[in-house]
């Protein structure tokens, strides 16, 4: 790739100028990861180029929970050529994998795209990609009106270490729907990381500025978790996908089977959305996955929306 550089470089600022006229929310400019270059061509002799990836998550890493062992990542670079660029690329890396010899089992590709983009999306379709997950965002508005009714019956409170059981039993469920529905993975450790995470993540949020978790309470009984914290994309590697600023961020949000339609998830929601603005956030994101027929509903009503997209094939030798 160095011996591109030049085009590469040049590819990156008119991909960013066609993001930034394309959806006003992306970032301006952002970072491009370590990897493999990939280089192919249009049929007029037009370049374009990406770099991949190879991520492996060992058994027992909390990554395994929503990522296959072997994870192939395509970061493209277009310029100005969504389509046939996309399409071109896509080819070039399906030649490579086949030529050496990509897992045919727990593995996949992926590529994150702006969601607004229907031209690559259609590339990424034609190739058998699926669009698995998405990052959403959502401005700090004022939460929705609440059903006074449902306020009087429900209590919402900040969980505490001594709630890690409940905490536990409600990520547990979501995760199970999740991978039935999304990207996560049912892996024989999962019990233990998460109850692992959940201890941690009491354990600091119950300090000052520590990321919280809050409880939905209904006749004293635990029906729904908002596990939240706190991100700035300029100190943090993996939020260079969002603007500057200090975002509040959704890490999973579970409501009891018994529970679900009755407005409880909203409550709930309402109360983190006030924390939010009363923190003065830029906003706030969280990923949900459209194949999901209960969050691909309820995150639009809560006022957020789709800003990339994570397109992925599974196995990684499905790559058409």
């Amino acid at each position: 790739m160095a011996a591109h550089m030049g085009d590469a470089q040049d590819l990156l600022d008119r991909q960013c100028a066609r993001f930034a006229a394309l959806d006003h929310r992306l970032p301006g400019r952002y970072l491009l990861p370590k990897g493999d270059p990939l280089l192919a061509r249009l049929p007029d002799g037009t370049a374009v180029a990406g770099l991949v990836a190879h991520t492996r998550n060992p058994p027992g890493s909390a990554q395994s929970l929503w990522q296959a062992t072997d994870s192939f990542e395509l970061f493209p670079l277009l310029g100005g050529h969504p389509g046939a660029g996309m399409a071109a690329l896509l080819a070039e890396w399906r030649s490579r994998l086949a030529a050496h010899g990509a897992p045919a089992e727990d593995s996949s590709c992926v590529v994150t795209w702006p969601s607004r983009d229907a031209e690559a999306s259609r590339a990424l379709l034609d190739h058998g990609f699926v669009p698995l997950s998405c990052l959403a965002i959502r401005p700090p508005a004022p939460p929705a009106a609440l059903d006074t009714k449902l306020s009087g019956t429900v209590k919402v409170r900040r969980a505490e270490p001594a709630d890690l059981d409940a905490v536990v039993e409600l990520a547990l469920a979501e995760h199970a729907y999740a991978a039935l529905v999304g990207a996560s993975v049912h892996r024989p450790r999962t019990a233990e990381l998460k109850r692992n995470a959940a201890r941690l993540r009491l354990a600091a949020g119950s300090g000052p500025g520590g990321d919280p978790v809050w409880l939905a309470e209904q006749d004293g009984a635990p029906v729904a978790l908002a596990e939240c914290g706190w991100i700035d994309p300029d100190r943090h590697s993996g939020g260079h996908r969002l603007r500057s600023g200090r975002w509040a961020y959704v890490n999973c949000v579970s409501v009891h089977e018994r529970a679900r339609g009755g407005g409880v998830g909203q409550q709930l929601m309402a109360e983190a959305h006030a924390e939010f603005a009363r923190a003065g956030v830029v906003g706030s994101f969280l990923h949900y996955n459209p194949p999901n027929p209960l969050s691909s509903v309820f995150w639009p009503r809560q006022g957020y929306r789709p800003l990339w997209t994570m397109w992925e094939v599974r196995p990684a030798t499905a790559l058409r």
